[in-house]
């Protein structure tokens, strides 16, 4: 059953999410940052997680087994991640959760790999729910990983999709985070802006370090002096949240085409000046018409955390596909619900979703959002949030992009 379904039935009959039990209960390993600058980011997906667990522990668990999400603070640092990884591992955890950072998820596809040749039928398995580097789901793809968001060059596609019918847009400027998901963003961007939009100028692609720059001024500055007409970024967490605050001030009034500008804390740095001008390319927002259950949903998750709003619904989706592969294989086995989840089928409050078994690539509907006024749903307590027109949204059937996945099965 959909966990928007179990929602509106626990909301009806007031179920109350059961405690995890220590014998009966299927442990998540979350490696995510909970403090430094990416921490917001880290603790906001942490409480997403632990929301779709309650969810699934309202009804009868996973295969009968209430669901236990256990946090791991990697500081978003990959050999800080392998240590915490085999601290889950010692504690006999088999699934683990990240998505912050894909040179964290990279360190964790390596790690998972080589534990799970070395220990055979005590294999673990990796739900990725954020670091969308397209390696992964290329030529890096493993079996023990599944990503449950569209990867960076899936959601360029439709970013620069967008920007081909924008005919006033001349100029470009590129910038993002320097690490391999900042890279794939950029190198994204200036294939498909060539090939959509040859009369584009790139007037700028620079990288910056992750989490260390305090004030993005300078950049912004040179944004203006180049004649930028428009701004591509993947920046997420603080960096995101810096940049616009940085944008804003500065009277940078041009389109920001991001993929995360939804992150904590990022619409209070934008305010009103943001209004009309920043995009995020994603798979839902909340003022999209959904079944009345998924308003159920966001209500209660908001209703218990009352200082976010909700924005990692992939998480959701990541738990209800978990879920219905072990019903399907019977198992919480990992190799079994692998096996399972490997061309799964599903109905999400937001449209089908479908995980390709050729590469462990969700397809999804993605929506292009603006930043908005008088909406149903506010973020951050602003009275502006994010909202989509009829053309903005693009079927999971048109996400999909060639693989050079050579899979290698149990």
């Amino acid at each position: 059953m959909n966990l928007f379904v179990k929602a509106a039935l626990a909301a009806m009959v007031g179920v109350t999410p059961v405690a995890a039990l220590a014998q009966d209960t299927l442990k998540i390993a979350f490696i995510d940052p909970l403090s430094g600058p990416f921490g917001p980011s880290g603790d906001a997906a942490l409480r997403h997680w632990q929301y779709a667990a309650d969810e699934v522990n309202a009804g009868d668990g996973i295969n009968g087994q209430k669901v236990e999400i256990v946090a791991y603070d990697n500081k978003i640092n990959p050999k800080e991640s392998l240590v915490q990884l085999q601290k889950a591992l010692d504690q006999g955890i088999r699934y683990v959760v990240q998505g912050n950072g894909s040179s964290v998820a990279s360190a964790l596809i390596d790690a998972i790999e080589k534990h799970n040749r070395r220990n055979p039928g005590e294999e673990v398995l990796f739900l990725n729910y954020a670091a969308v580097d397209p390696a992964f789901t290329n030529e890096r793809c493993s079996f023990w990983h599944f990503r449950f968001d569209s990867d960076a060059d899936m959601k360029m596609n439709a970013v620069t999709d967008w920007l081909k019918g924008q005919d006033d847009i001349k100029k470009v400027y590129i910038i993002g985070q320097d690490y391999s998901f900042g890279k794939a963003v950029a190198a994204a961007a200036t294939e498909m802006i060539a090939a959509k939009r040859p009369d584009i100028e790139i007037v700028g692609n620079e990288l910056h370090p992750l989490g260390k720059v305090k004030d993005f001024t300078p950049y912004v500055q040179k944004m203006i002096s180049a004649g930028a007409d428009a701004v591509i970024t993947g920046n997420w967490g603080a960096d995101i949240v810096l940049l616009i605050k940085a944008a804003t001030a500065s009277g940078h009034e041009v389109p920001y085409l991001t993929y995360y500008a939804g992150s904590l804390g990022a619409a209070t740095a934008m305010g009103e000046g943001a209004v009309g001008r920043v995009k995020q390319i994603t798979e839902m927002n909340t003022n999209l018409e959904t079944p009345g259950p998924q308003d159920v949903l966001i209500d209660g998750f908001e209703t218990k955390n009352s200082d976010i709003s909700y924005y990692y619904h992939r998480i959701f989706n990541a738990m209800e596909m978990f879920d219905a592969a072990a019903t399907k294989a019977g198992s919480v086995e990992p190799i079994k619900v692998a096996m399972a989840l490997e061309g799964l089928e599903y109905e999400t409050a937001y449209g089908p979703v479908t995980m390709r078994a050729d590469n462990h690539q969700i397809l999804q509907p993605l929506y292009m959002s603006t930043f908005s006024k008088e909406v149903k749903r506010d973020v951050e307590d602003l009275g502006l949030g994010w909202t989509s027109g009829a053309g903005d949204r693009i079927e999971a059937a048109n996400t999909s992009m060639a693989t050079t996945c050579e899979m290698k099965r149990p």
